[in-house]
């Protein structure tokens, strides 16, 4: 199956982006903390991080050309993030800097026998967009539209925005608000991390809450389940399509880099299957290496492991 997408013409970007950026203070630890105790970190690393944010970093490095909106602190860490995303070929002309208000930040604890991560995290409501805040030009000048739903009286609106223009849109949904059914009514690809079928619905049984979570959308739903892969509900049946087994060091941004193999696939109206495998390979790669976006791989890595369509 192909989906065929009738993508608009004559947009300047292939792919906009709106959600989340951060700063990651990265702390490797040679296993998980108990409580009362005292460990040396293995190894400390500063980097951009952000649901949206790496996605679009990582589409443009496969050659995409993407634009970043969001909202950044005034303060050092706003710029770092902002310059992050930049200096990797993205457009930020549309994003917004907050003054006097602190950048997202975000403490991760990873693992050093798993590669497991633990993220404690922390954002100013500064950084929601107001109204007026958001240009509707800028939100639809790209072909497809990624969010994350985190701003997500934002979120609606840029998908609404992007409906009356006849722009697919995407989501990376992980996170349970009293608004989020009205916000997955709006999107045409949903794909949520693998604890949210579960969180929203309150069906334990990750296929069956799937299957519930279906009769809020009428657009193509999956989710992420880690190393085992994805799980995707087309024409009726359960598609499974296994995860790409590697040595994680850190699993920091798998899900992101998942989303952006997720939406190159659909750029290039690959099979579905094809376009999930990609998704899983470049997501498995991606934890070879600590952070977000350190481990992105690269076009020529991803056919050392996978024919690509």
């Amino acid at each position: 199956m192909r989906f065929n997408l009738s993508l608009p013409k004559d947009k300047p970007f292939e792919v906009v982006g709106m959600g989340l950026n951060s700063v990651d203070f990265l702390c490797l630890v040679p296993e998980f903390p108990s409580l009362n105790s005292k460990m040396r970190i293995s190894q400390f690393f500063k980097q951009g991080g952000g649901q949206v944010a790496t996605a679009m970093v990582a589409l443009s490095r496969w050659g995409i050309k993407t634009r970043y909106i969001g909202k950044v602190g005034g303060d050092e860490l706003g710029q770092f993030s902002l310059n992050s995303i930049h200096e990797e070929g993205v457009d930020v002309s549309s994003a917004i800097i907050e003054p006097n208000t602190p950048n997202q930040y975000a403490m991760i604890i990873v693992d050093g026998l798993s590669g497991e991560r633990t993220i404690l995290w922390d954002r100013d409501e500064q950084l929601m967009y107001r109204e007026g805040e958001l240009r509707k030009e800028e939100v639809c000048s790209g072909k497809l539209l990624h969010l994350d739903g985190h701003d997500i009286r934002a979120s609606i609106r840029c998908a609404r925005w992007a409906k009356e223009e006849k722009i697919p849109t995407v989501i990376d949904l992980d996170k349970v608000d009293p608004s989020a059914a009205e916000l997955i009514q709006e999107i045409d690809f949903v794909v949520t991390s693998a604890r949210f079928p579960s969180l929203f619905t309150g069906i334990s049984d990750p296929e069956k809450a799937l299957y519930e979570l279906q009769k809020h959308t009428s657009g193509f739903l999956c989710t992420t389940l880690g190393h085992e892969g994805a799980m995707a509900i087309v024409e009726g049946e359960t598609l499974y399509v296994k995860g790409f087994e590697v040595k994680a060091v850190d699993t920091t941004g798998a899900g992101d880099v998942f989303h952006a193999g997720f939406i190159y696939g659909l750029l290039k109206n690959w099979e579905v299957v094809e376009i999930l495998r990609f998704a899983n390979v470049v997501a498995g790669l991606k934890c070879r290496d600590f952070g977000g976006r350190k481990g992105i791989p690269t076009l020529d890595e991803v056919q050392k492991f996978v024919t690509l369509p």
